[in-house]
C-alpha cells in the first residue's frame, strides 16, 4: 500500500488506504491503522484508491470486521473500485461488509459532526 491517512470526525474515524492490499506488509499496515481506532464508534475504510486486493487483503479485511464487531464498532467499507468489489464477491465474503454509499457516507460524517460539535 503506498498510504493510509486516517482522519477523525467526533467518533468516526475515516482511514483512506491508496494503492494495493496485497502483500502482507499492507495487510498489516491496515491492521495497524484500524487498530489505533479502538476508541471510535465507526470505522470507515475508504477504499476509493485501492487498486487491487488480494488472498492477505480480504483475510485482514474479514478479520477487522471480526474485531471491530467484537469491540461494538461498525466497520464500513466506502466506494470500493469494482475490481475491489469483484474480489470480495469471488471470495464470498461480501456479506462480512456493509458498504456505504455516498449519500450513507454523507450522512455518517454529518452526524459525526454534529455529535462532535454538540460535545464542544
Amino acid at each position: 500500500m503506498r498510504s493510509v491517512h486516517v482522519e477523525n470526525i467526533g467518533d468516526m474515524a475515516v482511514i483512506e488506504c491508496e494503492g494495493r492490499i496485497v502483500r502482507s506488509e499492507a495487510a498489516l499496515e491496515l491492521r495497524k491503522a484500524v487498530n489505533l481506532q479502538s476508541d471510535a464508534r465507526i470505522i470507515v475504510l475508504d477504499l476509493s484508491e485501492v487498486t487491487a486486493i488480494e488472498g492477505g487483503g480480504l483475510g485482514m479485511l474479514i478479520f477487522l470486521q471480526r474485531w471491530a464487531r467484537s469491540r461494538g464498532i461498525r466497520l464500513k467499507l466506502f466506494n470500493p473500485r469494482r475490481s475491489v468489489r469483484d474480489r470480495l464477491e469471488q471470495a464470498s465474503s461480501m456479506q462480512e461488509f456493509d458498504i456505504v454509499t455516498l449519500d450513507e457516507m454523507m450522512a455518517l460524517i454529518a452526524c459525526a459532526d454534529s455529535r462532535y460539535a454538540q460535545a464542544a
